[in-house]
């Protein structure tokens, strides 16, 4: 086994034995050997004092990582850049080395905002992408930046087209539908009622769909008839 690294060291500093045993069975895509075991929280906040230093700034560039922490401290300190220009650079460059949804799954950086035009361009490319987690991550940006004053109805096409085996990309798509029913109910209720998702995606989206709070009874009563 290779010799840890300083960085690598401080973050078996924060290790919790009970909670790696626990989350390593919500991500059994991931070797439980790669797994640490710190909690989100703690994380997050090594990572708020880690940010900024030269060390974060040489850990960005180290490629690809060693551990299931590292790659969520990766995405975290991404996620804080200001700069979209630096912050998409960051992105594209990470992107490839993701190997597990919950790394993939964190909010989108807060510049994303500012500049959506430009995300969803690079959202279409990504989605289009033929990598798991990078579909994922891009059907991810459409759930997060899309369905609110800036959707369209392309982008539920877009989803939709997406043609997968792949489970962790059938998972987002019909967590983004199921999303999209709460949103845009309209827009999306066709989508199940003329079953153009594949099976499997339509029934996962009818049941996010049903457990979720924001669907209201009278909707959750009319999309158990498409079960």
């Amino acid at each position: 086994m290779a010799e840890l690294t300083k960085l690598q060291k401080q973050l078996f500093e924060l290790q919790d034995l009970k909670y790696r045993d626990f989350h390593s069975k919500l991500m059994p895509e991931t070797d439980k050997e790669t797994v640490i075991g710190i909690r989100t929280p703690v994380l997050r906040k090594f990572a708020k004092e880690f940010a900024g230093t030269s060390e974060a700034e040489a850990f960005l560039r180290q490629l690809p990582h060693r551990y299931y922490e590292e790659n969520n401290l990766h995405m975290m300190l991404i996620t804080g850049i200001k700069d979209y220009e630096k912050c998409m650079e960051e992105i594209q460059r990470f992107l490839p080395c993701i190997d597990n949804w919950a790394t993939c799954d964190y909010p989108a950086p807060k510049c994303f905002a500012r500049h959506k035009d430009q995300v969803l361009e690079e959202a279409k490319r990504w989605i289009s992408s033929g990598e798991t987690y990078v579909i994922r991550y891009g059907i991810g940006m459409l759930m997060r930046l899309f369905l609110d004053e800036d959707f369209s109805s392309e982008y539920l096409e877009m989803a939709a087209a997406v043609q997968s085996q792949e489970y962790y990309v059938n998972m987002m798509i019909a967590w983004y539908f199921a999303t999209a029913l709460a949103k845009q109910w309209d827009a999306t209720v066709p989508y199940i009622e003329q079953h153009k998702l594949s099976d499997w995606v339509h029934r996962k989206t009818v049941q996010k769909a049903v457990e979720s709070y924001r669907i209201t009874p009278e909707q959750k009563e009319y999309l158990k008839g498409f079960r």
